[in-house]
């Protein structure tokens, strides 16, 4: 599935072309690309047709283009396999379009953004923007104190500048679970998924099933630093593909899976200790840790 910095690589490249362009024509193939959006295909492309788009915005795995002058919002999720692509105007169809919303844009000109989906598991929606809790910017490219209604309850990701580093510690010093599982509840924070999770638990030093509340505040400190050093890193890198269903707007992979140090490592060196790296079940899906460097507590 798509992590924070898959969503951020895909946010960047669609900013420039939809801020201040306006969707001239919009087209359901699939129904079932709205899931999260009651109002069915009809409505949907009647409500965004002629509307203008503001920019882009990110909170965690969410992104949403602010429609102008409205209280409203187009929302993405990209779901396990779901890809957002920037094409010319007129471009063929995708393989796994549902979705496809022709822009005029000032200077750039026509253009398509199509959402593909292999699974059917991503979804756009037409949401209503409501007041950030903290008054703060409601995600990474808005400045505006709003976040869609369906994002609401998605915890700041710790790329956001309004993350709150007090608030995270005194929420992992109350859970009793798991260090990792803490960190893929995305209400304590989000975008850090299974893969980054493992990445960062890795150069923390930090065994996935430590109780979170064991953690000292050097502890957490140091984790969170780590996280963000791989979350950045992996940004630069492009995100992480393993095969073709991540992309970015320009259909192109990213390359952070040469940069792993535990994810997918199954019994190869530890790049730190040379012990084999281990790799454990996990709600339903896998644990990737140095039994050495890790140690549990």
């Amino acid at each position: 599935m798509p992590e924070l910095p898959e969503v951020e690589v895909v946010r960047r490249g669609l900013e420039p072309a939809v801020r201040g362009a306006l969707m001239a024509a919009v087209t359901v193939h699939d129904e079932r690309a709205l899931t999260r959006y009651p109002g069915g295909a009809a409505d949907f492309e009647a409500a965004l047709t002629g509307a203008r788009l503001v920019g882009a915005a990110r909170r965690g795995k969410f992104l949403w283009l602010p429609i102008d002058g409205e209280e409203r919002a187009v929302v993405g999720h990209l779901g396990m396999s779901g890809q957002i692509l920037l094409r010319p105007a007129g471009a063929g169809p995708e393989r796994f379009e549902r979705i496809r919303i022709d822009l005029e844009h000032p200077s750039l000109g026509e253009l398509s953004v199509v959402f593909a989906d292999q699974r059917t598991f991503g979804s756009l929606a037409i949401d209503r923007l409501v007041p950030t809790v903290d008054s703060r910017a409601g995600g990474v490219g808005d400045a505006a104190p709003r976040v869609p209604a369906q994002v609401a309850h998605i915890a700041r990701d710790p790329l956001d500048p309004a993350f709150d580093d007090v608030a995270f510690r005194r929420a992992l010093a109350r859970k009793r679970s798991g260090v990792k599982r803490v960190l893929l509840d995305q209400t304590v924070i989000s975008g850090v998924g299974n893969i980054y999770a493992d990445e960062s638990l890795w150069a923390a030093r930090i065994h996935p099933e430590t109780a979170a509340e064991t953690l000292s505040t050097r502890a957490v400190n140091r984790l969170l630093t780590e996280i963000r050093a791989v979350l950045e890193k992996a940004l630069a890198e492009g995100g992480t593909s393993f095969d073709a269903q991540y992309v970015n707007v320009n259909g192109q992979a990213g390359y952070f899976a040469h940069s792993l140090n535990a994810y997918g490592r199954t019994g190869l060196p530890c790049p730190r200790c040379g012990t084999s790296i281990r790799r454990d079940a996990f709600m339903n899906r896998s644990s990737h840790f140095c039994p050495r460097c890790q140690r549990r507590r």
